[in-house]
């Protein structure tokens, strides 16, 4: 079990954890149990059990489901793994996900990769394993499994915003992971773009016009009618608010979509490149 260090110089996520071992040891102590009995009960090392409790690991979901059935904790353990799963993530992470949750519209515009939302796991892997300095095999995890976490708004049963995305022909035809995982990538696109609240949409390079030449962005349309945006470049991770901004944005989106292919004409292309793979 790969387990991650705990982000306690996060406040959220810290509030988090100090809650969850709080309890696992009042849990733990009110049955009788020692660190090491504890590891036995529930098939982990007295080790792993100490820094899950001094806060400088965070449990996985089935280390809690086993603290829940060997505490008898009738779910209340258990019912942490939500929370616990969210601690996890970067704070970067949360933030976005929880915007991409209240929005009705998202919009996307990518000249660099495929969009976080539309990744495989094994894109997003070759992604975050390009990065130089590299990350460790736990940041590294650590990224893929939360951003794989935030495509949960393509189908979610509650939340199911408008999803428009604008890929250039660019990162479709960078070999990013090696030929198997490109395919198995533009399988997915394909797989994204047949769902009802997606259209996805190709700008090829051969178009003479492309606005969007300053890099990717992308754009948030809120439930309160408030649009987000979000830019990331080279260390930099911008939220941009400003009405002015936004707007140019919104313009800006409505000019590379009238560029780029229809989604119709984007599916044909994707199927002809498949094809060519």
């Amino acid at each position: 079990m790969t387990e991650w260090e705990a982000g306690l110089d996060d406040e959220e996520a810290g509030a988090v954890m100090r809650t969850v071992v709080r309890q696992l040891k009042l849990w733990r102590e009110s049955a009788g149990l020692t660190q090491a009995e504890f590891g036995v009960a529930i098939g982990y090392g007295e080790e792993l059990v100490s820094s899950v409790e001094r806060g400088r690991r965070i449990p996985r979901s089935e280390y809690l489901d086993r603290a829940d059935e060997a505490l008898g904790a009738g779910g209340r353990i258990a019912a942490m793994k939500g929370d616990v799963a969210e601690a996890r993530y970067p704070k970067k992470v949360r933030d976005v996900k929880r915007l991409e949750a209240d929005a009705v519209e998202i919009c996307s515009y990518n000249n660099s990769v495929v969009d976080g939302l539309l990744q495989t796991e094994e894109y997003a892997r070759a992604v975050f394993g390009s990065r130089r300095p590299q990350f460790s095999e736990d940041e590294l995890e650590q990224r893929v499994v939360a951003r794989l976490s935030r495509q949960e708004v393509l189908c979610s049963p509650t939340t199911r915003p408008l999803l428009s995305f604008v890929l250039c022909e660019a990162t479709l035809r960078r070999s990013t992971g090696g030929r198997s995982v490109m395919r198995a990538q533009l399988e997915r696109l394909l797989e994204a773009a047949r769902l009802r609240n997606v259209d996805l949409q190709v700008l090829p390079l051969s178009r003479e016009e492309n606005s969007g030449l300053g890099g990717p962005f992308r754009l948030l349309k809120l439930k309160d009618g408030v649009s987000v945006g979000l830019n990331e470049v080279q260390l930099t991770n911008r939220v941009i608010t400003e009405p002015k901004e936004t707007t140019v944005l919104d313009m800006r989106y409505g000019i590379i979509r009238a560029q780029a292919l229809t989604p119709r004409e984007s599916l044909a292309f994707i199927e002809k490149m498949l094809g060519e793979s």
